[in-house]
């Protein structure tokens, strides 16, 4: 019998929706998953008593899903049947955030669980090879994934995230412990137009007119409508050594929502390790915008 150890995210519906019996939803506190209701809501301070419910509810396979911040301890909350593992999930938090993982899959599995990951529970949230969208790659993209190579393993020697932000040659932004959302949030705010006179309701009604004579000029000359970009690429793949049963680079609707408010070019993944929710949703957004993806 199978349960889903979740975090944040769509993720864990996903893998929900493909598999054939309905696992047991265990969610760690304050990480609630989308479209899901929980069978089981658990702290790390708890982890002991996790395991013995699991045990006495008949599991014996379990999958990391969804997305997690770094768990913090507090001492004052740990019960009786964790405090064995105390010292490990002290020092690996210490560590980092790949160590914390680690740790707690370790624990799982000495305790007799094993642990799937949730590609293997849902294979078709992987993508085929290939530039899924009707947009041509641009000519630099070939080289600008050289350049998110080497940044991505520069970012795990430091612990740090799985994606990162390419624009006219150079790095704009790498993932850090926030996650891959607050980056593009970072570069949307970066490139969001100021006005001039933001309060002055006299330039509004002029802003507003010259766009409508804009559009009336491009209907009269045939032009076809400009999508709002400024290019640069979404570079997303796993972590150099990286367990793939758990924190799968994972993106959906809301990634690219968030990647045409930065005003990117497009999005690239690697193959067979980053999960695409919603494919079809993620291809058509992409396409009505004007931008790619590469699965590479």
């Amino acid at each position: 019998m199978l349960a889903l150890i979740t975090g944040r995210g769509g993720l864990p519906a996903a893998v929900v929706n493909s598999v054939s019996l309905r696992p047991l939803i265990c969610v760690l506190d304050g990480h609630i998953p989308k479209s899901l209701t929980p069978d089981i809501s658990f702290r790390i301070e708890n982890l002991g008593t996790l395991i013995s419910t699991l045990r006495n509810a008949g599991i014996t396979e379990l999958c990391f899903c969804g997305a997690v911040d770094r768990p913090k301890i507090d001492l004052s909350k740990v019960d009786e049947a964790t405090s064995p593992f105390l010292s490990i999930l002290a020092g690996a938090v210490a560590r980092g955030e790949d160590s914390s993982l680690r740790a707690i899959i370790g624990i799982f599995e000495k305790s007799g669980f094993k642990v799937r990951g949730a590609h293997e529970l849902a294979p078709d949230l992987l993508p085929p090879l290939g530039v899924l969208t009707i947009t041509p790659l641009p000519q630099q993209a070939h080289s600008d994934v050289k350049l998110a190579l080497t940044a991505i393993t520069t970012n795990t020697k430091l612990d740090l995230g799985q994606s990162c932000i390419i624009r006219d040659g150079s790095v704009l932004a790498v993932e850090d412990t926030r996650g891959t959302d607050a980056m593009l949030e970072d570069v949307k705010i970066s490139v969001e137009p100021t006005s001039a006179e933001p309060h002055d309701p006299f330039f509004g009604m002029m802003d507003i007119a010259g766009g409508y004579l804009e559009n009336a000029a491009d209907w009269l000359s045939g032009q076809v409508e400009e999508k709002n970009i400024i290019g640069g690429m979404l570079f997303k793949t796993p972590k150099v050594n990286q367990d793939f049963r758990i924190d799968l680079p994972t993106i959906g609707p809301d990634t690219v929502e968030k990647a045409i408010e930065a005003r990117l070019g497009g999005i690239v993944i690697s193959h067979g390790d980053v999960l695409v929710l919603e494919k079809n949703s993620v291809i058509e957004k992409l396409n009505d915008a004007g931008m790619y993806l590469w699965v590479r």
